[in-house]
């Protein structure tokens, strides 16, 4: 989808509710070079209701190693795990795409606590 694309078809707000959307502080970002696209591994910790969950991100180029520990992110936590190569991603962190197609991480302004649900 591009942002010149219209809204996708209306759906019930019940639906995207089940989507279990939180947030959480990075805590550690590797390199993961056994994916096919440029990509980190990432832990994010949610709090003590979620705990720590471990992620792939393409987000490489945005962000450095260095600038993801402890940046506030969104994810999805209740998405079943998925085998990414070697690496096994328990949550989607949420971002969009900027102008030039690099992904920008979504978060929150703020002291909302680590597994704040979004609402």
């Amino acid at each position: 989808m591009t942002p010149d694309d219209p809204p996708a078809e209306e759906i019930d707000p019940e639906i995207f509710f089940r989507a279990d959307i939180r947030l959480g502080t990075i805590i550690d970002a590797q390199p993961f070079p056994e994916a096919r696209k440029p990509a980190y591994k990432l832990q994010v910790d949610f709090g003590p209701g979620v705990g720590v969950k471990k992620s792939s991100a393409q987000i490489t180029d945005r962000y450095g190693l260095e600038d993801l520990p402890g940046r506030r992110v969104l994810a999805v936590v209740n998405f079943p795990p998925r085998q990414i190569g070697p690496a096994r991603s328990e949550v989607l962190v949420l971002g969009v795409h900027d102008a030039d197609g690099a992904v920008l991480l979504l978060g929150a302004d703020g002291d909302a606590p680590d597994g704040a649900r979004v609402s």
